[in-house]
C-alpha cells in the first residue's frame, strides 16, 4: 500500500516499536507513592500510583486527566474566561474531589486545574 520496506528495517522498527511499549506503561512497583507523571494511555494524560489509608497493598494505579486536553492552572493576570474554566470544573467534580487522593477528580484538579 506505501510501498516496500527492506526486511531487516521493517523487524528492527518492529523491535523497537515493542520496546518503546513496554517501556510506556506505568509500572507500578517502580513508581514513587503520590507523585503523579505525564503519561498518555487509553485517552488519559497522567497516571500516579496513589498510597493512601485504605489503598490496596502497594497503592493504586490511577490514571487521570483527558489527554490533549490543557488544564487551567491560575496564572498571574489570567482573564475572567480562565478563571471561570477553572471555576466550571472545580464545581462540576467537587463531589469527587472531595473523595481525596482514591480520586482521578482529585489528582486532576491537583496537577491540571
Amino acid at each position: 500500500m506505501f510501498g516496500s520496506f527492506p526486511d531487516d528495517l521493517l523487524n528492527q522498527f518492529k523491535q523497537d516499536y515493542a520496546e518503546r511499549m513496554e517501556q510506556s506503561f506505568a509500572d507500578k512497583e517502580s513508581m514513587e507513592c503520590n507523585k503523579p507523571r505525564a503519561e498518555a494511555h487509553n485517552g488519559k494524560s497522567h497516571v500516579v500510583k496513589a498510597c493512601y489509608p485504605g489503598a490496596p497493598e502497594g497503592g493504586k494505579l490511577i490514571r487521570f486527566g483527558q489527554e490533549g486536553v490543557k488544564g487551567s492552572p491560575h496564572k498571574e493576570g489570567e482573564s475572567d474566561a480562565y478563571k471561570a474554566r477553572r471555576k466550571a470544573f472545580k464545581d462540576r467534580h467537587a463531589k469527587n474531589i472531595a473523595k481525596g487522593a482514591e480520586s482521578a477528580a482529585y489528582w486532576a484538579d491537583k496537577v491540571k486545574w
